[in-house]
């Protein structure tokens, strides 16, 4: 699926948009079923299993910013984990043996899709080698005024930075204290139907969305399946067997060392990455 060029440029950068991977009648798909998600939104009042909410949501004016883990709701999130595309993506980049873990919708509604400051997935879920990535489906298309991803290239090459304030986790890197120079990230930009790839180490954020068009993207977490967690351990063997998306299992996970900082202690603010960031010692993105 992939060029040895674009492994080349995903090796070197961290991450590579691919366009065309999902038909115009794929993407017609998962739109409409999100028209519906957003609907039954309305019915809610706080977050749920289901729905994270934006500030100011109410039945009239739904905000919704996240569905979260869509792949358990509907069968149409549910068939996209195992798109054959996003398969052979993976398997050009790490091998035959590939376990899906999580998924979420982000959603950045028209004049107000709430940003997400810097930071590397990494900090969240380190793992016993670092052959992790996230699939971004655009269902939309994805540019700079309505909240791309902002990639910093190379980052994953490097340290695994503090996403702490006060002694707690915040899911959010403070640049400045950091150095970490952020005056030139490379947004990934695409038509709808394509989609991103970026190494689990990568920093990244997005701001909010200042179009008049809406900006939602379909997230899928994947990993090697010699990759383990080293924070929240499988204990449901049916559950973790049945994550394998290519290829085998394997009780032999390849230790690689790789600079892990802990999710710990846990964030004061539970739940979604926005959550956790309310936390954060600064706020690089304005919010809206």
């Amino acid at each position: 699926m992939l060029s040895k060029q674009q492994i080349d440029t995903y090796k070197a950068q961290g991450f590579l948009v691919v366009a065309d991977v999902f038909s115009p009648d794929e993407v017609s798909e998962l739109r409409r079923v999100t028209d519906e998600f957003v609907e039954r939104s309305r019915t809610v009042t706080s977050h749920t299993e289901v729905f994270d909410l934006e500030d100011g949501h109410t039945s009239s004016m739904p905000r919704l910013r996240r569905i979260i883990s869509p792949h358990k709701w509907h069968p149409v999130y549910t068939a996209a984990v195992r798109h054959p595309k996003i398969i052979a993506v993976l398997t050009s980049l790490w091998g035959p043996n590939i376990r899906f873990d999580n998924s979420k919708l982000n959603m950045k509604s028209a004049g107000f899709g709430s940003p997400i400051e810097w930071h590397q997935d990494w900090a969240f879920y380190p793992h016993t080698n670092d052959d992790l990535a996230a699939v971004g489906i655009m269902i939309d298309d994805m540019d700079l005024s309505n909240g791309a991803m902002l990639m910093i290239p190379g980052s994953h090459r490097g340290v695994t930075y503090d996403h702490h304030a006060n002694g707690r986790f915040c899911g959010a890197i403070d640049a400045s204290t950091a150095k970490l120079d952020v005056s030139n990230p490379i947004p990934c930009v695409g038509k709808a139907g394509s989609i991103t790839v970026h190494h689990v180490r990568l920093v990244h954020g997005s701001a909010s969305n200042r179009s008049n068009r809406q900006r939602r993207f379909l997230l899928h977490q994947y990993r090697a399946a010699d990759s383990w967690p080293l924070v929240k351990v499988p204990t449901d063997w049916e559950s973790w067997n049945s994550l394998i998306v290519a290829g085998e299992d394997t009780l032999e996970p390849r230790l690689v060392p790789t600079p892990v900082r802990l999710p710990l202690p846990p964030a004061i603010n539970p739940g979604s990455i926005y959550e956790n960031q309310r936390n954060a010692a600064k706020q690089f993105f304005e919010r809206r």
